[in-house]
């Protein structure tokens, strides 16, 4: 039987319309087809050959012909108001989801800390039916990573901040800044250092850096070689071996730009007690010495307190605040020495580590460099402050009372295994 092929007729106007489609330099890709179609149509070629010349479906091919049949040329190229899929994920299924991102993991009985794309998506796929959201049973990552998006959260990311638990902290700021304020009055235009009026105060920013690694090479790094194509580095095996920990106690003198290291394997407080007694040996005995530091416990130990109590008058303490560590200048140098000297540092052992911390610090005292503080000085008028309210002595009364002197801290309580708690049960 023949293959009778159905034409349609169309107007010259109409015909007009559709080749001046066609001629744009911009049109939407649907009507440029569908002008091609009906196009196509009016010159009696088959429905096949026309899907065929334009990459579509037969079905896409009638249902624009029967559409101007229906109604004309606009009927064909243009979409009805209101055609397409309705929405189905509702405002609330949207706001169920925003409210389960703003949960943690654990509150639902998981061990993850924060949520992930694909553990999020299991997780509402996995509870929406049971909570009335049957539609979100079967939602893709994609659209709940739309949902959150819009929503401006970001469940899947940590930001840190620090929390301004010191009530004081403005106090203690404020207090820390008249001490930079008066050094900076002990230096001429030509910053040399003035004669000291009355008693010789040393001020010193003091810190510790514990845990500083000692790290060893399984084989011996390879040296750049010149003349290469590329840029030759140092090459360095993968594996390496650990000798143990050291703890540096350090401070800067702010007065000379000396830098005063002690190492040592621990971090308690017989270390700084150590340290105070080698700063106590270093100044004329007659004068004054001023430690710019954190509120550690071992500044405040009952150790510490006892031996200042053996040299009253001899140290002054000015603490930062609580989170307020940026405000101590020996942090500075801190983070100059692990970038110049402990970044990628290998040794031999633990000694060979702490030698070569000691020569850093020889080095350093070549050509000592006075440490200067500028921030929110120009607010500090000296005249106005009453500098002898500002406490500087340890107050830890708490450390060298009597009857707390023999006490000891509790032991943990120590958790019971798996296996313990089911023979426990077996018995009971």
């Amino acid at each position: 039987m023949p293959n009778l092929v159905k034409t349609i007729n169309i107007s010259e106007t109409d015909k007009a319309t559709l080749e001046g489609i066609l001629r744009q330099s911009t049109v939407e890709a649907r009507i440029f087809i569908r002008a091609k179609i009906l196009l196509l149509k009016a010159d009696n070629n088959s429905n096949e050959y026309i899907a065929d010349k334009l990459d579509i479906t037969v079905p896409t091919v009638r249902l624009c012909i029967d559409k101007y049949k229906e109604g004309g040329i606009e009927n064909a190229l243009n979409d009805s108001s209101g055609r397409g899929r309705k929405a189905e994920i509702t405002d609330a299924d949207i706001t169920w989801v925003i409210n389960k991102a703003c949960q943690k993991p654990k509150d639902y009985g998981y061990s993850a800390e924060l949520w992930y794309p694909a553990s999020f998506t299991r997780f509402i796929n996995s509870i929406a039916e049971e909570e009335g959201h049957p539609r979100m049973a079967a939602v893709s990552e994609f659209t709940l990573r739309k949902i959150l998006e819009k929503a401006k959260i970001r469940p899947f990311k940590v930001t840190y901040y620090c929390e301004k638990r010191d009530p004081d902290f403005d106090s203690k700021m404020h207090d820390v800044l008249v001490i930079y304020k008066q050094i900076s009055l002990q230096f001429d235009e030509d910053g040399n250092l003035k004669p000291f009026e009355g008693t010789p105060v040393h001020t010193l920013s003091y810190d510790e850096k514990p845990g500083i690694q000692a790290v060893g090479n399984t084989v011996e790094d390879r040296l750049p070689i010149p003349d290469t194509e590329k840029a030759s580095p140092v090459w360095r095996d993968y594996e390496y071996v650990r000798f143990g920990t050291l703890s540096l106690l350090a401070a800067i003198d702010l007065l000379t730009g000396e830098a005063i290291p002690l190492v040592s394997p621990t971090h308690k407080s017989s270390d700084f007690v150590r340290f105070l007694k080698m700063l106590d040996e270093k100044y004329p005995a007659e004068d004054k010495i001023r430690l710019i530091l954190d509120n550690h416990s071992a500044h405040t130990s009952q150790e510490t307190q006892k031996y200042l109590n053996t040299v009253p008058g001899r140290f002054e303490f000015v603490f930062t605040p609580t989170h307020g560590s940026w405000l101590n200048m020996v942090e500075g140098f801190f983070s100059k020495m692990t970038k110049q000297m402990l970044n990628g540092i290998r040794v031999t052992d633990k000694n060979e580590l702490e030698s070569r911390i000691y020569t850093y610090f020889e080095e350093i005292n070549e050509v000592p460099i006075p440490y200067h503080w500028s921030y929110s000085l120009d607010d500090i008028d000296l005249e106005k402050e009453d500098v002898s309210q500002i406490v500087y002595e340890v107050v830890d009364h708490k450390a060298v009372r009597v009857e707390d002197q023999d006490k000891r801290a509790p032991k943990p309580k120590t958790r019971k295994s798996r296996k313990q708690k089911n023979i426990l049960k077996t018995e009971n």
